[in-house]
């Protein structure tokens, strides 16, 4: 795809496209008298619709405001593919592919809100554990 804007050229968006096209196929699936369909449909768009919105900003507050609705909107799209799972309308593999690209997206998001807010506050990188899991 040729590049006529800034975002165009971010990672984050590239991927927030991905994960668009990637879902389309699974939402297919899903009746669209389903909340959940819905749900997915808005968080999906609002993750490619707020990045170019926050790149466009001049002020860095503006900036991470929309890239935290992206993210947030990312987080969002997690819980409704776990919702899809559980109804049996995607398979583990497929759970997997789509949470994947959703860890990169709002990974890469919250690089762009860090590099755009020095100054904000930020937790500390904690490791969490699953039930089930074991530490190596």
């Amino acid at each position: 795809m040729k590049i006529y804007f800034d975002h165009e050229k971010l990672q984050a968006y590239q991927k927030a496209l991905e994960f668009a096209a990637w879902s389309e196929t699974i939402l297919e699936r899903v009746p669209k008298s389903t909340a959940v369909h819905g749900q997915l449909d808005r968080a999906r768009t609002s993750i490619v619709l707020n990045i170019p919105e926050g790149n466009g900003r001049f002020t860095s507050p503006d900036r991470c405001k929309f890239f935290d609705i992206a993210r947030g909107s990312g987080l969002e799209s997690a819980g409704c593919l776990d919702l899809i799972f559980i109804k049996k309308l995607v398979s583990e593999v497929e759970l997997d592919q789509g949470k994947t690209l959703l860890k990169d997206i709002v990974s890469l998001l919250v690089g762009l809100i860090r590099s755009n807010s020095p100054d904000r506050l930020h937790d500390e990188t904690v490791e969490y554990r699953v039930e089930g899991e074991t530490k190596d």
